[in-house]
């Protein structure tokens, strides 16, 4: 029983920890599929654009 009471406290930490830098990484995953999507439509509104100047 002695090394659960002495290991609890790491084991805790690093699940704390995981949670944390799991918790960041999905957000970034988030992140850059939501830019990804924006820039995909920019550069969709840039091409429109530039058909619709070049049949004027």
């Amino acid at each position: 029983m002695e090394y659960v009471e002495v290991l609890a406290p790491t084991i805790v930490v690093a699940l704390l920890f995981w949670v944390v830098i799991r918790a960041v990484m999905n957000a970034d995953r988030s992140e850059r599929r939501a830019e990804a999507e924006a820039e995909a439509r920019r550069a969709e509104a840039a091409q429109e654009t530039e058909k619709n100047d070049d049949g004027n």
